[in-house]
């Protein structure tokens, strides 16, 4: 994998030459040199993404469709979310208000002897090779990540965040980065503590990112696939992640309007096999949330909101349990 990291490399300095570093001297911001080129990392591969969901994912959506496009409105709120998190812009944000919390957190967790794992030094001569230290992280941040899923579907107030996600009666592709921003610093501030404390390098990182959010793009793509018999069971396909979405089915208990559902995982489908919340049932339902489409007894359905800035305030108030 070498000469793809060199690529990445190349191009990272390219850009960071001819675009970032002197757009970053422009505004007087010379002392955030290094950070800016990390960030520089992150733009690169927030690109390449876009271009792969144009390029690859888009005709597939349009060769087999789960459903047939009859809100574009709601799809371009999406593509919205997208270019605010995989461009860079989310990260920006929670860099300069959050970064100065996450140094003051790990400072005072190694002080107390909580260092990093450093799980690839765990079998020496196996896990200190490259792809298998790779393989070793993606499974063990999957797992939190189906564990932080667990607790966005668990608790009422995540839900009044996280709900704004199940609200996309339109999934595509462009649907994983449809989020309440709040609901986003949680997860990420959880994520990048494990990370480093387990010691994920930053190369690692960043490659594990970029996997998880194109395949995540890939399940959320209006599209009629799945995997087979042998491959559900091997990585979550879009028919196993669209049941999640489904009303009624992927995200309330045995068909109850209450918290819990089927198929939380992210990447691999073992943590919903192993817990006993899969469901590998072959169908693919409307999507969205029982209230948006069922009036309660005063004849009322819940808005969620069309455009982002008023998904975002809902998602407060849904918070703070005033809707």
């Amino acid at each position: 994998m070498e000469w793809l990291t060199d690529i990445f490399v190349s191009a990272q300095q390219w850009l960071f030459e001819a675009i970032v570093q002197p757009l970053v001297y422009a505004v007087g911001l010379g002392g955030w040199v290094e950070e800016a080129f990390d960030a520089t990392g992150w733009l690169l591969v927030g690109l390449v993404q876009i271009a792969v969901l144009i390029a690859v994912i888009g005709p597939l959506q349009r060769w087999r469709p789960a459903e047939p496009v009859v809100d574009r409105r709601a799809i371009r709120t999406d593509i919205l979310y997208t270019v605010i998190h995989r461009l860079g812009l989310f990260r920006l944000g929670m860099f300069f208000l959050l970064q100065p919390v996450f140094d003051d957190a790990m400072g005072l967790l190694r002080s107390h002897g909580w260092g990093s794992l450093h799980l690839d030094e765990l079998w020496p001569g196996v896990t200190d090779v490259p792809w298998v230290a790779f393989v070793v992280y993606l499974v063990v941040l999957d797992l939190v990540e189906y564990l932080i899923h667990r607790g966005q579907h668990h608790f009422e107030w995540w839900w009044g965040l996280h709900s704004l996600h199940h609200s996309q009666r339109q999934m595509t592709m462009w649907s994983d980065n449809r989020n309440h921003l709040l609901d986003d610093v949680i997860h990420d501030t959880i994520i990048v503590i494990v990370a480093q404390l387990i010691g994920v390098a930053p190369g690692q990182f960043i490659a594990l990112v970029a996997l998880m959010q194109l395949s995540e793009s890939l399940q959320h793509a209006n599209l009629r696939v799945g995997f087979g018999a042998v491959g559900e069971r091997l990585w979550i396909s879009p028919r196993f992640h669209r049941l999640h979405h489904s009303i009624g089915l992927g995200h309330e208990s045995k068909g109850a309007s209450t918290l819990g559902g089927h198929n939380f995982g992210v990447l691999l489908p073992w943590w919903d096999m192993l817990f006993r919340t899969v469901n590998f049932e072959k169908r693919y339902d409307p999507t969205g949330i029982r209230d948006q489409v069922e009036p309660d007894a005063q004849g009322r359905v819940r808005d969620y909101g069309r455009g982002f800035w008023s998904q975002q305030w809902l998602g407060l108030l849904r918070l703070a349990r005033r809707r």
